[in-house]
């Protein structure tokens, strides 16, 4: 059963018919299954979180080394390890249920009929607000191609992704594109509710000690600060090229980085990386956005979307 929790009826959103406490949103990957998080900040607080990607079946991951920190952030290559789509079900939405929180089940596969299976899986589960689409994996049925780098393979997952949902469909963006705004355009006519950008930049670590790579898959995700001006860009090109609401992410750790994507265009944020070093840093941002419009004379935070100038 939810707290008495006060909001603060300035930050409310709205996306796709969902209501938000608040746009902060705990980034998929890096906040568990919400529940991780329970002991160490007010879940109820928090305007949603984005689950770990879940399939249809268990998968153990890639094996370690997995993570390395770089300059101004961190490179991983976990490999979306989970428990998948039906013992998240039946382990953790009834615990989750207590919260007055937005849960949103992020969703992959390795080819299309993979996505659709996780989705029709997860349909039977009460307390998803949404689905985000992962689409950042290797179509192992396609040769290995990266389905978010291929508008054509982008929009026919989304439309057949969008026929098998009951819930609204958020599509996580990749970076890792010539065009983002073609992407963006290609997804949103195919149907998707909402757009949720940036996903990690491919990367790599070298030790020159040992001439190897420092993760065993080689190449990993890079995520924090040093992408958020790569991902303000990206919001900022997307937010003039659709018609849809976009969930910002990309290296935010303060209200300050927060309202650089909602000037942007982004009607919510997602906080990913920040989150492993302070796991308390959703709450500071969501005060931090309270003060800044008591601080600003703003009623609502709405008046700051897309305000850029």
């Amino acid at each position: 059963m939810a707290d008495e929790t006060n909001h603060d009826p300035r930050l409310a959103v709205e996306i796709s018919g969902i209501s938000f406490n608040n746009p902060v949103i705990g980034a998929s990957g890096t906040f568990g299954y919400g529940l991780e998080f329970a002991d160490l900040i007010d879940l109820n607080k928090l305007g949603g979180f984005a689950t770990k990607g879940l399939s249809a079946r268990p998968l153990s991951g890639n094996p370690p080394p997995r993570i390395v920190e770089t300059h101004g952030g961190m490179l991983n290559a976990i490999g979306l390890q989970n428990i998948g789509a039906r013992a998240f079900i039946q382990e953790k939405l009834p615990l989750l249920a207590r919260y007055d929180t937005r849960v949103i089940a992020n969703v992959f596969g390795y080819s299309d009929d993979e996505y659709i299976e996780a989705i029709t899986i997860l349909n039977d589960g009460d307390g998803i607000a949404a689905y985000e689409l992962n689409i950042s994996c290797p179509n192992v049925k396609e040769g290995g191609i990266v389905i978010g780098n291929s508008p054509a393979a982008a929009a026919r997952l989304t439309e057949k992704a969008k026929r098998a949902s009951d819930r609204p469909l958020i599509v996580k963006l990749s970076p890792n594109v010539t065009d983002i705004a073609q992407l963006a355009r290609a997804i949103v006519e195919a149907g998707a509710d909402c757009l949720s950008l940036i996903n990690t930049i491919v990367g790599m670590s070298i030790d020159v000690k040992t001439r190897r790579q420092r993760l065993s898959y080689g190449t990993g995700g890079l995520s924090g600060p040093a992408i958020r001006p790569i991902a303000v860009r990206m919001v900022h090109e997307v937010a003039r090229a659709v018609d849809v609401p976009l969930i910002g992410i990309g290296g935010i750790a303060s209200a300050t980085d927060a309202l650089e994507f909602i000037i942007a265009g982004a009607t919510a944020i997602q906080i990913g990386t920040a989150n492993y070093y302070d796991p308390t840093v959703t709450l500071k941002v969501v005060d931090g956005l309270s003060s800044y419009c008591a601080g600003n004379s703003i009623t609502h935070i709405r008046e700051l979307l897309g305000s850029i100038t």
